[in-house]
């Protein structure tokens, strides 16, 4: 069997690679690993909208419990959230059920640890083996955990599900510092994890707020819609007037923008106007940023010459945490809208990171379009080529040749990155030169070469 955690916990194909008897299995042997040491443990479980996430709920369920750990379902909220009251009720894990920006078909589980940090390579490792030897201790009588409800009992009589999405909601609008009275937002929730607590955030924040695909049926999660598809926020925001738009993926942990116009406002640009807003305020911790290599070359000039460090990671935005924690820093993200804030939360929050950005234009009065033209994007073609085996295609003799002949070719104008999916059976291409024919004829070249090998 392959490794069963990617970049962001384990998914696939609902009820086929990724089966309710996985999920059991995966739910069990974390229960195990992360909650010794604990005479009765506690795990916090939510899911997004879609349909498998009721059938997958039930067997992560059953998982814990028959671990002897207790578990607080509630019910559906963005991945953030979970991790914040994995946190608040002091938990040892916590469990989202989720195929974040995935087609509907896809789900996934991600495993938070205490406090709603993310699992470093050795734990997985550690659940990993455990499910391969399939030696899970099973207590009996008393010791087997409970499901708690609005009227908890025993060890954890404490905890209730009154109040939880409200409470999340409360914590968002702190975490804003500003009253956005004036604002007029067009959020696209792609019928996700945040149809309902996304809206509830801005209105509370003082906005005005037109929600849009926020009524999920459990099939229409992502579809066409979403931070995936912009086009809708695209239309909605000059229909409606708005100063701007948010636009969500399933699980809210990623935010995207567009301005008034319509123009994308990408994870890079909102990465260097938060970054900004945090130096003006003294809030930045050692005036550093941190970024994956995804990140544009024109992020990395706008913050050198706004006098802020970057420091880069690998893709996927547990290794920016990673490097957040390790250095004490206290703002990092990708370009594709993950933005963490530490101070707030130990994950990237989607609505979080637009109430900031918002902040931002209120404070300044200036509009989105004019905070985001301090990146200027150098030009940039991304490929996704469809392979068998993503690893061997990555690492063939023949394209880090052909990679490093590219590199040759564009010096220190451009870059090339060449990575396999952390999710999908993916090989990702990307260039960037500041000649754009070049960047697209040097990424359809490699494209064809790693679809040959």
């Amino acid at each position: 069997m392959g490794r069963l955690f990617g970049t962001d916990g384990v998914r696939g194909l609902a009820n086929d690679s990724l089966s309710p008897e996985l999920a059991l299995a995966v739910s069990s042997a974390a229960a195990q690993v992360l909650s010794r040491g604990k005479k009765r443990a506690l795990a916090v479980v939510g899911r997004d909208p879609r349909a498998s996430g009721e059938m997958l709920e039930a067997a992560v369920t059953a998982g814990l419990t028959s671990a002897g750990v207790d578990v607080l379902s509630v019910g559906v909220l963005p991945t953030p959230a979970v991790a914040y009251l994995t946190g608040v009720f002091d938990a040892c894990l916590g469990v989202m059920i989720s195929a974040s920006h995935n087609p509907m078909p896809d789900n996934g589980i991600k495993i938070f640890a205490a406090g709603g940090h993310k699992l470093d390579d050795a734990i997985e490792d550690r659940i990993e083996a455990l499910i391969a030897e399939g030696g899970f201790h099973r207590p009996t009588g008393g010791a087997i955990g409970r499901v708690l409800g609005k009227q908890p009992f025993g060890a954890h009589d404490q905890y209730s599900l009154e109040g939880t999405h409200e409470r999340y909601v409360e914590h968002l609008v702190e975490a804003t510092g500003r009253d956005l009275s004036g604002l007029t937002v067009v959020v696209d929730c792609a019928h996700g994890a945040a149809s309902e607590v996304g809206p509830a955030a801005l209105r509370e924040a003082g906005a005005t707020v037109i929600a849009i695909n926020a009524d999920p049926d459990g099939l229409n999660i992502n579809d066409g819609c979403g931070s995936t598809h912009l086009e809708q926020i695209q239309r909605a925001v000059r229909e409606h007037g708005g100063d701007l738009g948010l636009a969500l993926d399933g699980d809210a942990d990623r935010c995207l923008a567009v301005d008034a116009q319509g123009n994308v406002v990408d994870g890079d640009a909102i990465m260097a106007i938060i970054a900004l807003a945090m130096r003006d305020s003294g809030e930045l911790a050692e005036n550093t940023l941190v970024a994956t290599v995804m990140s544009n070359l024109g992020l990395h000039i706008a913050m050198r010459d706004a006098g802020i460090a970057m420091r880069t990671t690998a893709v996927g935005d547990r290794y920016v945490l990673e490097e957040l924690r390790r250095s004490g820093l206290n703002l990092g993200g990708e370009q594709s809208g993950h933005v963490v804030l530490p101070q707030f939360g130990t994950t990237g929050d989607g609505v979080l990171t637009g109430l900031k950005l918002m902040a931002r234009m209120a404070e300044t009065g200036r509009t989105l379009a004019d905070l985001a033209s301090i990146v200027r994007t150098v030009p940039q073609v991304l490929v996704n080529v469809h392979v068998s085996d993503k690893a061997a295609v990555a690492s063939a003799p023949e394209v880090l040749e052909a990679v490093a002949e590219g590199e040759r070719l564009l010096g220190d104008t451009g870059r090339i990155l060449l990575r396999p999916s952390g999710t999908e059976q993916l090989v990702r291409v990307m260039v960037e030169a500041t000649d754009p024919t070049q960047a697209q004829r040097l990424a359809d070249d490699l494209a064809k070469l790693v679809a040959a090998v």
